[in-house]
């Protein structure tokens, strides 16, 4: 009996532990992305980019190392531009407990409740990547990558966590052709 009081711990250790970086991305799908070989950053967009210096290498770095893998080559006359853009967030939440041995069902008192309640509250930063793809001829959006997760404060865990985000978001490039 008490191996099943522990299971719905357990399970929340386990899918804490997961990935938590959701990805999305959107493109046009007029475009050929095969004839896309070649990239640069663009370097006035990210520019603008409010984040540290630091993380701006980290994510570029990333960036170079994702699409090197799917064949592209950095060029001074580039097929796409890369532009990158961050917002985040701080959510706050605010869990209730109740002490005791029972749980009980329904609105109003509980005679089976003992040890009253006990509050959390934690906060935590949400932090958005987005990654835009842009046809440098014709200086035109072609493809926009999204990962949404959380961030890390810690210098030895930054570098994992925005190789994560980078990773899954240029998972979705180049679109699958339908």
């Amino acid at each position: 009996m008490k191996a099943i009081k522990f299971l719905p711990v357990l399970l929340l250790v386990v899918f804490s532990s997961c990935s938590s970086v959701k990805v999305y991305s959107d493109y046009d799908n007029k475009v050929d992305f095969n004839q896309y070989k070649t990239y640069a950053f663009h370097k006035k967009g990210i520019d603008k980019v409010e984040i540290s210096e630091l993380d701006k290498k980290r994510i570029l770095r990333a960036i170079d190392a994702e699409l090197t893998l799917k064949g592209m080559t950095k060029s001074e006359t580039p097929d796409l531009l890369i532009n990158i853009f961050t917002k985040e967030r701080e959510k706050i939440d605010v869990n209730q407990f109740n002490m005791g041995w029972g749980y009980g069902w329904g609105w109003g008192w509980n005679p089976y409740m003992w040890g009253g309640r006990n509050n959390s509250v934690t906060s935590s930063t949400e932090g958005t990547l987005y990654i835009d793809l842009i046809d440098a001829k014709k200086k035109e959006l072609v493809w926009q990558g999204e990962g949404v997760g959380y961030l890390t404060n810690n210098r030895s865990e930054k570098e994992k966590v925005i190789n994560e985000f980078v990773t899954k978001i240029l998972a979705q490039f180049p679109p699958k052709a339908k």
